[in-house]
Formats: structure tokens, C-alpha cells, sequence
């Protein structure tokens, strides 16, 4: 099996690490991190201290990789614009795309989401470019629950979860999804296969679309700030904002932001990767968080004021650095 991990940074890094077990791997990276894998090799530190070294092949120009069976995308939301621009010579007739980006990704909508069902989200998707290159009959939904950081080029720092979720958009079996599935699980990791991986995804992006940028803001980590009763507050408000849009577009979730809040909590004080990002001096994954909530509120009519003020903020913050 012949599978491309699009970007090796921390999530992709551990992707990459792990299958390069079972499967022929390469990666798709740029710049210092491509350096670093060509000359040492892909170097991950595991949540039990255990160091691992993988040599892998590793190019800026996917014509080198060649047509692959699975891409994994594991690139930050704002980068797959140019992800679409070079990725069309790892695309056979059959080559499956997995998708783990944080946020509402490009296909979301496609054949999906009640009066959104359709449309297209320019805060995404700009133009429609992703789409044409990578179409929603190509993608497996996937969102990944690890955590994981890139203290330098080259090298993962693995700390925390070994879970990853998978689906056909459809949420119906398939042969493609069955290898996938077959070769994640035999390189370690805990994977569900979802039969609503929409759900699953904006699950996610419940609980990403408020913390990441208020500590990003802020410099605070998790625990300080859902300590603080008038922020914790606050981001409770724009979560039943989002949660209102979800049960507008078929994504519904039980939870409360008090429930919500406690899962969090059971993680430990960590930084969220919006944080590491506005440490690293990198742009903010925002427009697939708060800027596509802002669009989907739009396009069911449901306000909000809340998740519009945090987008303002964090727009406003990242144009003034």
C-alpha cells in the first residue's frame, strides 16, 4: 500500500512514523522540515519518553512520490489551498484522500446539511480551488483525537491519545475504507470507523472553536481559562451558538458547554495548538473554526454575536502581528 502524508508536522509526523510499519510512506513537506527528514530521518518522541527514528521518503514535488493509493491530508486548514495546488500527481483514478483537518473542512456540505446543504464556504474553500482538486467522491472523513507538538523541523513531540475517527462521507462501508481502516489499526492506532463522520467532526470543532483562539489571545492555557468564571461563560454562550447551527444542519449534540467543559478538564491544563501556533510567531487555523460557524450561521439563520466577537478579536490580533 502506497500512501503520502501531505505536511509532517505533529500530527502528520505521527501518521507518518507509525504506518511507514505497514505500508510504503512517503511525505509531501517543504522547506527546513523536508531538510531535516532527507538528512536524519523523521524523529518522534513518544508519550513514554521512547524515541523513534524513521527514514522516509520525502520530496516538495509530488510528481516525485508519483500516483499513490491513500493521501493523508494532515496539513492546518489555511495551507490546503496550496496543498491543492501541488497535489494533483499523487492522484490516480483511485487514490483516496484521508482528510484530518481541525474545523469545518471543503466537503463538508457536499450532499449534506439541511438548508446548507450544497453551498459552498468561502471562508474554507475560497473560489471552490480544494474542491476541484480533491472532490468530495475522493475524501474519507477523519478527525484525529492525539496530541502532539513540533519543536523543531523534523521532529514530534507525541504526548497524549492515540485515537483517531474515519468515515465515508456517505457512512456507508466500501473496500477503500476497509483498507484504510486495516492499516491504521495495524500500525497502532484506536480507530473508530463512523458511520457520521460529520458528526464526529463538528463534535470536535465544538470544543476547538472557542478555547483555541481565546488562548491564543489570551497566552493562558486550558485551565486558567475555563477557571475564570466570566470567560468560561463566554465561551459557553458561543458554544450553544454553534450547537444551535449543528442541529440546523443534522450534526445535533446532547452536551451541554458544562459537559463539554468537563471532558476538557479530564485532558489536564494543556496548550492548544492555536496557542503553540501564536507562540511560534505561525497564522491561526481560524477561518475553519470561527469564520466557518459565522458562514453556517448565515446560511441557517442563526445569530452569532458571541463566536463573531472571538473571530473579530482573533482577526484583529493576528493583523496588528
Amino acid at each position: 500500500m502506497r500512501i503520502c502524508v501531505v505536511g509532517a508536522g505533529a500530527i502528520g509526523g505521527v501518521l507518518a512514523s507509525r504506518l511507514a510499519a505497514v505500508a510504503d510512506v512517503s511525505v509531501l513537506a517543504r522547506g527546513a522540515t523536508l531538510s531535516a527528514i532527507r538528512e536524519g530521518g523523521l524523529r518522534v518522541v513518544g508519550p513514554a519518553g521512547e524515541k523513534t527514528v524513521t527514514p522516509l521518503a520525502a520530496s516538495d514535488d509530488a510528481a516525485e512520490l508519483g500516483p499513490q493509493d491513500f493521501v493523508v491530508v494532515a496539513v492546518k486548514a489555511q495551507a490546503m489551498a496550496g496543498v491543492a495546488a501541488v497535489v494533483g500527481p499523487l492522484l490516480g483514478p483511485s487514490t483516496a484522500v484521508l482528510s484530518t483537518l481541525n474545523g469545518v473542512p471543503w466537503w463538508f456540505l457536499d450532499g449534506f446539511g439541511g438548508p446548507a446543504a450544497g453551498r459552498h464556504l468561502d471562508s474554507v474553500d475560497p473560489g471552490g480551488a480544494i474542491a476541484a482538486v480533491l472532490p468530495a467522491s475522493r475524501v474519507i472523513g477523519g478527525t484525529v483525537h492525539l496530541s502532539a507538538s513540533s519543536p523543531s523541523p523534523g521532529e514530534v513531540s507525541w504526548r497524549s491519545g492515540n485515537g483517531l475517527i474515519a468515515g465515508e462521507l456517505s457512512g456507508l462501508p466500501s473496500p477503500r475504507l476497509e483498507a484504510l481502516a486495516g492499516a491504521l489499526r495495524a500500525a497502532g492506532f484506536d480507530l473508530t470507523v463512523s458511520p457520521r463522520i460529520r458528526d464526529d467532526v463538528w463534535y470536535k470543532l465544538w470544543g476547538n472553536l472557542t478555547l483555541n483562539p481565546i488562548c491564543a489571545l489570551t497566552g493562558a492555557s486550558t485551565g486558567p481559562a475555563l477557571d475564570d468564571d466570566l470567560v468560561r461563560d463566554f465561551i459557553s454562550a458561543a458554544m450553544l451558538e454553534a450547537r444551535a447551527i449543528g442541529e440546523q444542519i443534522g450534526c445535533p449534540i446532547a452536551q451541554t458547554p458544562a459537559d463539554r467543559h468537563a471532558v476538557t478538564r479530564k485532558l489536564g491544563d494543556f496548550v492548544p495548538s492555536m496557542l503553540q501556533d501564536a507562540r511560534a510567531g505561525r497564522p491561526l487555523e481560524l477561518d475553519a473554526l470561527t469564520g466557518a460557524v459565522r458562514e453556517l450561521g448565515v446560511l441557517t439563520g442563526v445569530p452569532t454575536p458571541c463566536v463573531d466577537a472571538i473571530h473579530g478579536l482573533a482577526r484583529l490580533w493576528m493583523s496588528a502581528r
